[in-house]
């Protein structure tokens, strides 16, 4: 407790370079795959490349595509830009499949219903489609999240300050308490976003929610969610 009493300051501008590390990649990851991965539920014979893609990207060893990102893009070996860009790549390649099979799990006989009740293919995506897709779009938000933040700290041996420097720092100079702050604090950021994610879930989804604590039937989502919808329309 003490060297963190003493290190304050330090430990506070390392969290919040973790964290913008963390969110930026999470955004643009989701905001990505999000397109990618209806155009996959829709068009099985694409569907095979892309994910065989998704796959082969995220088996790119993190330090190495650290390291080869700035010849690519031109950026400089210490620019925290490295990191987002990398982070974003791997957060496409799992939620690209999350994705497609949230997607995937919304009834065929639900979307014939928004079709048949006049919504137009934009309208049917995003009204119907998005929010029914939504559970399984989170659960992959939710992974996304916690492997981010980990990853982020292995950007600190290649010099981009985050709360991975806590353990570099702490393993040459054998301290133990900055080992471990850096540990807690890694453990609360992953937390702490899941958190959120889950709380953005309950807001967003309410339709889900209350589903599920009054039936068990896996349809009971859908279903419920058309029933506030038809609410809303008439």
């Amino acid at each position: 407790m003490r060297w963190v009493q003493d290190n304050t300051d330090k430990i506070g501008d390392l969290l919040l370079s973790h964290l913008w590390l963390s969110i930026v990649p999470i955004v643009l990851g989701f905001a990505i795959a999000l397109p990618i991965g209806w155009f996959a539920s829709r068009h099985p014979r694409a569907k095979g490349l892309l994910l065989s893609i998704a796959g082969v990207l995220y088996t790119i060893p993190s330090l190495a595509f650290f390291l080869i990102l700035p010849g690519i893009i031109g950026t400089g070996f210490l620019s925290p830009l490295n990191v987002v860009v990398a982070l974003t790549v791997y957060a496409v390649a799992i939620m690209v499949r999350s994705a497609t099979d949230a997607f995937e799990s919304v009834s065929p006989a639900v979307l014939d219903a928004a079709t048949a009740a006049g919504f137009a293919p934009a309208g049917r995506a995003f009204l119907v489609e998005l929010p029914l897709a939504g559970p399984v779009l989170l659960a992959g938000l939710r992974v996304v999240a916690v492997s981010t933040v980990s990853l982020v700290s292995v950007g600190a041996l290649i010099g981009v300050n985050n709360l991975g420097s806590l353990f570099t720092e702490g393993y040459r100079t054998d301290n133990d308490a900055e080992i471990l702050t850096g540990v807690v604090a890694i453990v609360a950021i992953a937390l702490l976003l899941d958190a959120l994610i889950v709380l953005a879930g309950r807001i967003l989804l309410p339709w889900n929610r209350g589903a599920r604590t009054r039936s068990r039937h896996p349809a009971s989502p859908s279903v419920s969610f058309v029933q506030r919808l038809r609410g809303a329309r008439t």
